[in-house]
């Protein structure tokens, strides 16, 4: 009996750890009180952009919900994409429209994805944040992000 007990106890250690390797903690709500509210309306570019106020919200709010997979400081560790070669990835457009709508597509791609997740069958590889994070905490986490230099 005491090692059935032990076995269903490291089975639970291993399960609990997997779950929370792949983002199944409760996700830190983000206060945007002190930014512009966007309304209802989905919006498809980041109005939030080179704001200071949004950039400290979205760093916050970054840390809180992203961190653990993405890595400190968007650098990431290998566990998930890096969200820092979005920064550059419009820059070997020659024309002003092409990056604007390169900038355009990878703003919906990235809000997409907080908001959907990225769930394969029946594993989360990202879980989805949608009705969790606001479209406001979801563009100042993505002004964050433009700030992280890809080296």
């Amino acid at each position: 009996m005491l090692v059935r007990k032990a076995l269903v106890a490291s089975v639970l250690s291993i399960s609990a750890s997997l779950a929370f390797a792949h983002g199944d903690v409760t996700p830190q709500v983000v206060d945007t009180s002190t930014l512009k509210q966007l309304g209802d309306d989905m919006l498809d570019n980041n109005p939030y952009t080179g704001d200071k106020e949004a950039i400290r919200v979205g760093s916050s709010a970054y840390n809180q919900n992203c961190a653990r997979c993405h890595g400190l400081e968007a650098i990431s560790g290998g566990i998930s994409p890096d969200l820092r070669k979005m920064n550059s990835e419009c820059d070997s457009f020659a024309g002003a429209k092409a990056k604007k709508e390169c900038k355009t597509e990878l703003d919906v791609y990235f809000r997409n994805t907080v908001l959907g997740g990225r769930v394969r069958g029946d594993r989360v590889y990202m879980p989805p944040f949608a009705g969790i994070l606001s479209q406001e905490a979801i563009w100042a986490i993505k002004a964050y992000v433009e700030t992280r230099p890809y080296e």
